[in-house]
């Protein structure tokens, strides 16, 4: 008894704020300043929404939030698994030393070297494009390791099994392997594309045009820096529209994303 209480009042303490945000989203100006605030939705949910849709331009934010999220997503499992594939089941010199190193970047995010990053990006020539919005974002040691430890896990025999049919390196990767990594595949999607959703820091700094900012910068963008004071309705209706994409990610792939966990947790 006493654990399910405890269990439904962190339910309740993550999912008040989400609920208070939408509240506020609903209302208007003068609801959201006028004190005891109202705990349950307003009839101003329509007008705020199209209102701030067509301020900021939303669907493009959205739609490129979307791109660089599954750029980034996708681009990091399929580099992770090619990585993990060669560290586990080929021999080369300093093979070791490539593994701990990758694993040493760990160490270095993008904060820590996004000047440096950020010239390279301007050299080449990507900055304000999307290559420069996913490309420095793709690699992951994270999602390296964790594959790394999943290949480990397959039994020799398979591998033996596959090279005495005759399968190659790349064949025994695409048939035997991938197939059974479906649900590490699944777990790591959900987390990376969130990931690549809520990046803001980058996408700051590597964008100036209007049409190439994703939602978050977004998001920082309706709150004014003056002494105008924030409009918390259109700001809360903003970040309402910014979590339906991730959301409907995490509940689409739900079932996958358990069992990922469990299979890697083993």
């Amino acid at each position: 008894m006493v654990i399910h209480l405890l269990l439904i009042l962190s339910i309740l303490l993550i999912g008040f704020p989400l609920y208070y945000a939408f509240v506020i989203s609903t209302q208007s100006m003068e609801e959201v300043t006028k004190t005891p605030q109202k705990l349950f939705p307003s009839t101003h949910l329509w007008d705020n929404y199209v209102k701030v849709w067509n301020r900021i331009d939303l669907g493009r934010l959205l739609l490129n939030s979307s791109i660089v999220a599954l750029v980034v997503s996708i681009g990091k499992i399929v580099i992770s698994i090619l990585s993990a594939f060669a560290i586990v089941y080929f021999n080369f010199p300093g093979k070791q030393f490539f593994f701990w190193m990758i694993f040493v970047t760990l160490m270095l995010p993008v904060p820590v070297r996004i000047i440096s990053t950020y010239q390279v990006i301007s050299q080449l020539g990507w900055v304000d494009t999307y290559w420069g919005l996913t490309i420095p974002l793709i690699a992951s040691a994270t999602a390296t390791f964790l594959f790394r430890q999943f290949y480990l896990t397959i039994p020799d025999e398979l591998v033996d099994a596959a090279k005495i049919d005759g399968s190659g390196p790349l064949r025994f990767l695409w048939s035997v392997l991938l197939p059974n990594s479906g649900a590490n595949i699944a777990a790591l999607f959900v987390v990376m594309f969130i990931y690549g959703w809520n990046q803001y820091l980058w996408p700051l700094m590597v964008t100036g045009s209007e049409k190439m900012k994703v939602v978050v910068v977004g998001i920082a963008s309706t709150i004014p820096t003056g002494t105008q004071p924030p409009e918390w309705n259109l700001v809360m209706a903003v970040a309402m529209m910014a979590l339906l994409p991730p959301v409907l990610v995490v509940l689409l792939m739900q079932r996958y994303f358990m069992h990922g966990l469990l299979e890697t947790e083993k």
